[in-house]
């Protein structure tokens, strides 16, 4: 009994060798050739496989991931663009995928960065023709088919892929053209009864959630201090927006006399949404500004760990102030 069932098994593994050796030497079959598709960043190799899939490029998942795992190879994929210019088999595209032999270049933005940062980038990345460099951030609008006249905020934080050479217009068209498409999806389907006119006011916000704090689980509840205050008229006294407005004389402190200096988007001197998005927000951000938690809370405080403390009255919050403020200095 045991020897008929040793023979089985091994049967089996020879089975499933030969299955493995046929699979991986056999060349798939491509919808078309050339034939280009992307891995995006922070996939699993599950999820690489299911792109794939879903790319046209295998027919089901599970024996690519097989054989990938099999050559120790799980941890090296890498992301990219890839272009096949004919049908390769498995195990080539695993050389491929994992060597990083992408066919295109590419460049990120940054949840955060204002546009000034975003043409910094631009303009230092050698594999693209720098069209918008003698361009006014106005200029560049007009070029890109935008609406609106000042950029900031209007462009989505990804990683984009380009053929070297291309315009850094186009990169900055298709950024422009994600934002639209995200934000509007997020407008439709937004918290009820927000105290916003407009998607635009809605990013504006999203940008101040953005520069409020880096924490994903903060990001609804900051966006819902705000949301209080601007439903019972408060001054939203966020200091992102003062050191937006400082400019280049913004030199990495913030003094009492900045918070009283007035420009149209000190948050202390004046009411309301500043004018413009203050930075670049990302979907966690649009998400939260456009589904707020709700919360009675109207103050919050940072603790010195990146985190804060939320109070709903002014005396819980300058206790607070001087639990993690005063305190520590």
């Amino acid at each position: 009994m045991i020897k008929s069932l040793f023979k089985l098994l091994l049967l089996l593994l020879l089975a499933f060798v030969g299955w493995m050796a046929w699979f991986a030497t056999t060349p798939l079959e491509l919808p078309q050739t050339p034939y280009e598709f992307t891995l995006k960043h922070g996939s699993s190799l599950r999820s690489v496989s299911r792109q794939l899939t879903s790319a046209g490029v295998l027919a089901e998942p599970w024996s690519f991931t097989v054989l990938v795992r099999l050559h120790g190879k799980a941890s090296e994929v890498k992301a990219g663009n890839y272009l096949l210019d004919n049908n390769p088999t498995p195990m080539q595209l695993l050389r491929m995928i994992t060597s990083g032999d992408v066919s295109m270049s590419e460049i990120a933005f940054i949840e955060g960065w204002t546009f000034r940062r975003m043409r910094q980038v631009l303009d230092r990345n050698e594999a693209l023709q720098h069209d918008s460099q003698s361009l006014s951030d106005q200029e560049i609008m007009e070029k890109i088919g935008a609406e609106e006249r000042v950029p900031e905020g209007l462009f989505f934080p990804d990683t984009y892929y380009f053929s070297g050479g291309m315009s850094d217009l186009a990169i900055l068209k298709r950024s422009y053209q994600e934002m639209k498409v995200r934000l509007n999806d997020e407008w439709e389907d937004r918290t009820p009864l927000l105290p916003y006119q407009s998607p635009y006011e809605a990013l504006i916000m999203a940008s101040i959630v953005e520069k409020e704090t880096g924490r994903a689980s903060e990001r609804p509840q900051i966006a819902g201090v705000f949301v209080n205050r601007l439903r019972l008229n408060m001054k939203l006294q966020t200091d992102p927006t003062v050191i937006y407005g400082m400019g280049e004389s913004y030199d990495g402190n913030i003094r009492k006399q900045d918070l009283l200096s007035d420009t149209p988007y000190n948050t202390y001197t004046r009411y309301g949404l500043p004018p413009t998005p203050i930075a670049m927000p990302g979907r966690a951000a649009i998400h939260a500004a456009l589904h707020p938690a709700s919360t009675r809370d109207l103050y919050f405080v940072g603790k010195g760990d990146g985190s804060h403390k939320f109070s709903a009255t002014l005396d819980e919050h300058n206790q607070a102030v001087v639990r993690y403020q005063l305190n520590r200095k």
